[in-house]
């Protein structure tokens, strides 16, 4: 991998991390990989996303429902906090604990308003992820999480 790829993707990585898309759990996940599962951070984040549109679709149906049930959402949200976090998506689990919040109060509006919030961080973390994987692909092998070690 040429210097100048390699310098790109470290700075695009350093942008997510700051802008607090990601946390240091992606970066413990990319520590994981190696010459055996050298794809494995990517593979965990498709999981991920096949995974919360699942979830996303449960909690849509649960909102569309009367009376509400905040203790289904509820659930559900904290499943979907829990697969954010093991792929480190900050800005999404802030997300989903402000709807949990709101949940616990049983307020229909604030749930609503922020699920919107909670579709739109996973939305555009899915982009940001999909351009440092391909980023990555093109470094070619040992370009994804051998980089910023």
């Amino acid at each position: 991998m040429d210097k100048n790829h390699l310098q790109h993707q470290l700075d695009m990585k350093r942008s997510l991390l700051d802008q607090g898309y990601l946390d240091e759990q992606f970066i413990q996940l990319e520590e994981l990989e190696d010459d055996d599962n050298p794809n494995f951070v990517e593979e965990m984040v498709t999981t991920f996303y096949a995974n919360s549109a699942r979830l996303l679709q449960n909690i849509e149906q649960a909102l569309g429902s009367r009376p509400i049930d905040f203790t289904k959402l509820d659930n559900y949200m904290h499943q979907f906090k829990g697969s954010s976090s093991s792929i480190g998506a900050t800005r999404v689990q802030k997300e989903c604990t402000l709807f949990m919040e709101y949940c616990e109060a049983a307020n229909a509006e604030g749930c609503i308003r922020t699920f919107r919030q909670v579709k739109q961080e996973h939305a555009s973390l899915k982009t940001k992820l999909e351009d440092y994987f391909k980023l990555a692909r093109q470094g070619g092998p040992s370009a994804g999480g051998q980089a910023g070690r």
